[in-house]
C-alpha cells in the first residue's frame, strides 16, 4: 500500500484514525501494530511472516543480551545472532538474484554452465526494518539502550507503518519513551496534517512532473547537451521531492500519532562540500553508516590511510544497501571518493577558499553527475548520459527548453527558489502561518485531483 493510493487515503487512513482514537491507551499499540501488519502486508500477506520472523529473532537477542550482561557476561554471541540474521535475510532477498547473474556471466565467457536459480522476489522495505532492529541489539549491547521488555512495545516500533516502508530509520532508543507513554493534541494532529499534506504536494506536484522528464531522458540513447543536463537535473530533483516528500508524509503521521520522528533531511542541495551533503541527505541513514560502520571500522581514529579506507568502504556499502547492481556500487565509490578527497584536502584548500555560491554550485553538480549512476539502468548508460552532459556529440540543443511545456518550464523555474531559499517543511510546521497553511491547502486538493488522473504514481526508495 503507497501513501498516495486511494486506498490509503479515503479508507485505511481514516479508518485506522477512527479506531486509534477511540481505542484506550493501553491498546493503542496494538491497534497500530495490526494496522500496520495490514498496511504492509496489503501486497504480499506473506512478507508479514518475515517481519514477525525477524521481529522475534532481534527482540529474543535483545533479552538475552540484557539479561548476560546483568550477570557479567557481554551476550557478544547474541548481537552476532542478530547481525548475522538480519545481513543474512538482506543477502538472501537483495542480493542472491544479483549475486546469481554476475556469476552466470562469468560462466559464460569461461564457457561453462550457467546456474540454474528462480529469481528471489525484494520484500518492500526490508532494509528499513531490517537496519532498525539490527541497531536495537546493536544499541543494547553497547549498553546505549535497555532491553524492551514488552514484546507489543517492540512489535509495534519494528511495523509503524509511516516509517517501515522507505524511513526513516528510526532507532529504538529514539521513540522507546514514547512508546510508552506519548501525548495526543489537536495541536500535534493539526500539524502532523499539515506536515503529511505538504509530502504528498512535494511528491505528487512536483517528483513525478521531473520523474516524467527524467524517464524521457534516460530512455534516449542520443541527447543534446541541454537534454542530457535537463533530464539529469530532472532526476536530481525527482529523487529530492520524492524521498524528502515521503519523509514529510511518514513524519507528520507519526505526530497524528504522538510520535516525533528524526527530520531526515535538511536542505541538502545548499551544501558547499560532499561531506556537508551527507550530513544533510537521508540523515538517518547517514547517521546508522557513520555508527554502525564507519565508526566500527576505526572511524579517523587510527591514522588518516585508514580513515580513507574506512571512507571509502562505508560509502561503497551504502551505495550497495541502495540495490543490488554495478550502478549502485560505482555511485558509493564515487561519493566516497569525493568524501575521501576532500578529507586530503582539509579546509585550506581552493575549493574551500571559493566564494560561497561557486562552492555551492560545484558541489551540486558533482551531486547531479553522481545521480546520474543512481539512475542509470546500466553503467553504459551512465557513461552515455555524461558523456551527452558535457561533449557535443548531438549538439547543443539550444531548442530543447522549446520542447517544455509551459508546467514543466514553470516547474524549473520556482524550483530552484523552494530548494535553495524556502524554509523546510519543518522549519514551518513549527511556527504554522495562515498564509503557508492556506497555500499547502490548496496545492493538496490540486495534488489529490492530480493523483485521480495519474496512471501510476510509485516511490523511487520503495526499491531500496
Amino acid at each position: 500500500m503507497l501513501f498516495v493510493d486511494g486506498v490509503f487515503l479515503y479508507y485505511f487512513l481514516p479508518l485506522f484514525l477512527a479506531l486509534y482514537f477511540i481505542a484506550p491507551r493501553r491498546t493503542k499499540e496494538i491497534v497500530l501494530t495490526l494496522a500496520s501488519y495490514v498496511f504492509y502486508g496489503w501486497w504480499r500477506p506473506d512478507f508479514v511472516l518475515l517481519m514477525i520472523f525477524s521481529t522475534l529473532v532481534d527482540y529474543t537477542c535483545g533479552r538475552a543480551i540484557g539479561k548476560s550482561q546483568s550477570e557479567g557476561l557481554s551476550g557478544k554471541k547474541f548481537v552476532v545472532i542478530s547481525c548475522c540474521m538480519n545481513l543474512g535475510l538482506l543477502a538472501y532477498f537483495k542480493y542472491a538474484n544479483f549475486g546469481i547473474e554476475s556469476l552466470n556471466a562469468i560462466l559464460s565467457q569461461i564457457g561453462m554452465a550457467e546456474v540454474a536459480w528462480t529469481s528471489v522476489i525484494l520484500p518492500v522495505g526490508i532494509s528499513f526494518y531490517t537496519f532498525q532492529t539490527l541497531s536495537y541489539t546493536v544499541d543494547v549491547y553497547r549498553r546505549e539502550a535497555e532491553p524492551v521488555r514488552s514484546f507489543s512495545h517492540f512489535a509495534c516500533y519494528v511495523a509503524m507503518f509511516p516509517q517501515l516502508i522507505a524511513g526513516p530509520i528510526v532507532r529504538y532508543r529514539s521513540v522507546a519513551e514514547q512508546l510508552h507513554s506519548r501525548t495526543h493534541s489537536w495541536a500535534k494532529v493539526a500539524t502532523g496534517l499539515m506536515i503529511f499534506q505538504a509530502g504528498l504536494v512535494k511528491k505528487v506536484l512536483l517528483a513525478d512532473l521531473f520523474g516524467r522528464i527524467a524517464d524521457a531522458g534516460f530512455a534516449a540513447n542520443e541527447l543534446s547537451v541541454l537534454e542530457a543536463w535537463s533530464s539529469a537535473l530532472g532526476y536530481t530533483f525527482q529523487i529530492y521531492f520524492d524521498f524528502s516528500g515521503y519523509s514529510d508524509m511518514a513524519i507528520g503521521l507519526g505526530l497524528l500519532m504522538g510520535f516525533r520522528f528524526p527530520i531526515n533531511f535538511d536542505r541538502p542541495y545548499i551544501s558547499k562540500s560532499i561531506t556537508e551533503f551527507w550530513r544533510r541527505w537521508h540523515i538517518s541513514l547517514s547517521s546508522f553508516l557513520r555508527d554502525y560502520l564507519y565508526i566500527p571500522l576505526g572511524g579517523n581514529k587510527k591514522g588518516p590511510i585508514r580513515t580513507y579506507v574506512n571512507l571509502g568502504v562505508t560509502m561503497l556499502l551504502g551505495g550497495l544497501w541502495h540495490g543490488a547492481a554495478w550502478t549502485f556500487i560505482v555511485w558509493g565509490a564515487y561519493q566516497g571518493a569525493w568524501l575521501i578527497f576532500e578529507r586530503l584536502c582539509g579546509r585550506k584548500t581552493l575549493y574551500a577558499s571559493l566564494p560561497a555560491p561557486i562552492q555551492n554550485g560545484l558541489t551540486f553538480i558533482i551531486v547531479i553527475c553522481g545521480w546520474v549512476f543512481f539512475r542509470a539502468e546500466s553503467l553504459p548508460s551512465a557513461l552515455n548520459m555524461l558523456h551527452c552532459m558535457f561533449t557535443p556529440a548531438h549538439g547543443w540543443g539550444l531548442d530543447a527548453i522549446q520542447a517544455l511545456d509551459s508546467v514543466e518550464k514553470l516547474a524549473f523555474i520556482v524550483t530552484p527558489l523552494v530548494v535553495w531559499r524556502c524554509r523546510t517543511t519543518q522549519d514551518h510546521a513549527r511556527d504554522l502561518k495562515g498564509w503557508w497553511v492556506a497555500s499547502i491547502s490548496v496545492l493538496f486538493v490540486i495534488a489529490i485531483a492530480a493523483l485521480h488522473s495519474a496512471e501510476n504514481v510509485p516511490f523511487l526508495y520503495f526499491q531500496f
